[in-house]
């Protein structure tokens, strides 16, 4: 009887698939990194001279330094999310996965592997945005040396949870769903400004999203404000990202050996 539990193995079987298939469209990837640039060069630093400093853990920063390491955050979480839309499309349309399972490979393996890549595309994103901020000067502590390894974190996180989710859908027009989540999350999350602007209510509701714990982390790292909470952070991240997975591997398994 064929073991059902995921393996390292089958794993690395996918992500090389994807590495082979990325190899010729590597431009697909790069042009994700423009995005939060685009935000920081022509939102960021054109409001930075009507704002100037912001108050962060009792301390007073320039805007632009805000700013900067919650989209590193955001661009962790898109480079996640931008790659289980390839899922969906390989699970429902393409039917990639059915041949796959004329190899060694198991549908737990795929739910895995496919985690894993999302993870690594998130991170490739992240590393380039950060060596640019890091250049600009908008990085102030020796603890951004963590701030990649925070974005692993962010990126098994929406990982683990937009490929879940993504095995529920049956049409493109579920994206809709997803993006009236993910875009207010990102505009809400204390993205732009402090989350002491939001009335009680509404500031426990942000504190509950998962964006928010990505961005704080980040943003404790590169001002130098660490604190305790910062392992609540991952420890959030983290979890949610094994929920993500363990639903993910038993939905893929179900649609594929149905």
């Amino acid at each position: 009887r064929l073991s059902t539990e995921p393996r390292p193995i089958g794993a690395l079987l996918i992500i090389e698939r994807n590495v082979m298939v990325y190899r010729r469209t590597w431009m697909i990837i790069f042009s994700g990194v423009f995005e939060p640039l685009f935000y920081l060069f022509f939102f960021v630093y054109p409001l930075q001279e009507f704002i100037g400093e912001v108050t962060f853990e009792g301390e007073a920063i320039e805007y632009a330094a805000f700013v900067a390491p919650a989209l590193l955050a955001a661009s962790a979480m898109n480079g996640a999310f931008y790659e289980s839309t390839n899922v969906f499309w390989k699970l429902r349309f393409a039917k990639t996965y059915e041949s796959i399972l004329a190899t060694p490979v198991r549908p737990k393996d795929v739910a895995l592997g496919e985690t894993t890549w999302a993870v690594v595309r998130a991170m490739l994103y992240s590393a380039a945005y950060l060596a640019v901020i890091a250049l600009l000067g908008l990085v102030d502590s020796p603890w951004a040396i963590l701030a990649l390894p925070a974005t692993f974190v962010i990126g098994f996180a929406f990982a683990g949870a937009g490929i879940a989710a993504i095995t529920f859908m049956r049409t493109w027009k579920d994206f809709d769903l997803i993006q009236l989540i993910m875009l207010p999350m990102f505009m809400f999350s204390a993205t732009f400004y402090p989350i002491s602007v939001y009335p009680e209510a509404l500031e426990w509701i942000v504190r509950c999203l998962p964006l928010y714990h990505g961005i704080e982390l980040i943003r404790a790292l590169t001002t130098g404000a660490v604190t305790a909470f910062q392992l609540v952070n991952v420890a959030y991240l983290a979890a949610l990202g094994l929920v993500g997975l363990f639903i993910s591997s038993r939905r893929i398994d179900r649609l594929l050996l149905k």
